[in-house]
């Protein structure tokens, strides 16, 4: 009996380190981890915009670089979560910048910049950095001048989540701040028994 036991938990060690290992994320030549439903796009802000809202969803850029342990840990623990990515998949639009980059980039206001100019003219210089964009293009102003949200570093789930669905929600037109907002999320999941991170 003992063996058996022994050979179960065994297989259930195995089962769990090679579930863990496929969802390693993939590197980029970049150096940035990626995602197979990021979008890739010409960077153009505007146009960017207008994509987003003609599918239903909202626009997010993520900052990301090189080498960037809290992006790995982004990846590997929060956009390998069923929970977190579909919900991010079904109403959201996620475009990725190099922090570093040389891509090109347009802003709202026209300028044309690379992803390495861009994150210093917006004031970006955490990795991840996710920058929500409003739902319609705004008539002037630049990326940070029309963000509804910024999300800098790497968070739990529920708090990466909830900003996630806070900015679906508008909850930046509301009176509820989005500490308050989460701090209500956390208690209902608690009140569920489903609470397991922050």
């Amino acid at each position: 009996m003992h063996e058996i036991i022994k050979s179960i938990v065994a297989a259930a060690v195995c089962l769990t380190l090679s579930h863990t290992a496929g969802r390693a994320a993939t590197l980029g030549e970049d150096g940035l981890h990626k995602q197979p439903w990021f979008t890739i796009t010409f960077k153009d802000i505007a146009e960017d915009i207008e994509t987003a809202s003609d599918e239903g969803k909202r626009l997010a850029l993520v900052f990301e670089q090189r080498g960037c342990i809290y992006c790995k840990a982004m990846h590997e623990k929060l956009l390998s979560d069923p929970e977190v990515t579909d919900y991010i998949k079904e109403h959201f639009m996620v475009v990725q910048y190099n922090m570093f980059g040389d891509e090109e980039v347009i802003d709202i206001d026209g300028e044309e910049l690379t992803e390495k100019t861009a994150a210093r003219k917006w004031g970006y210089v955490f990795t991840p950095t996710i920058v929500f964009l409003p739902d319609e293009i705004p008539e002037d102003g630049t990326v940070a001048d029309s963000a509804v949200a910024t999300m800098p570093g790497s968070f739990g789930k529920w708090t990466f989540l909830n900003m996630f669905r806070w900015v679906n929600e508008k909850g930046y037109e509301s009176d509820e701040h989005f500490q308050k907002y989460h701090a209500r999320i956390i208690n209902e999941l608690r009140d569920q028994g489903r609470l397991g991170g922050d």
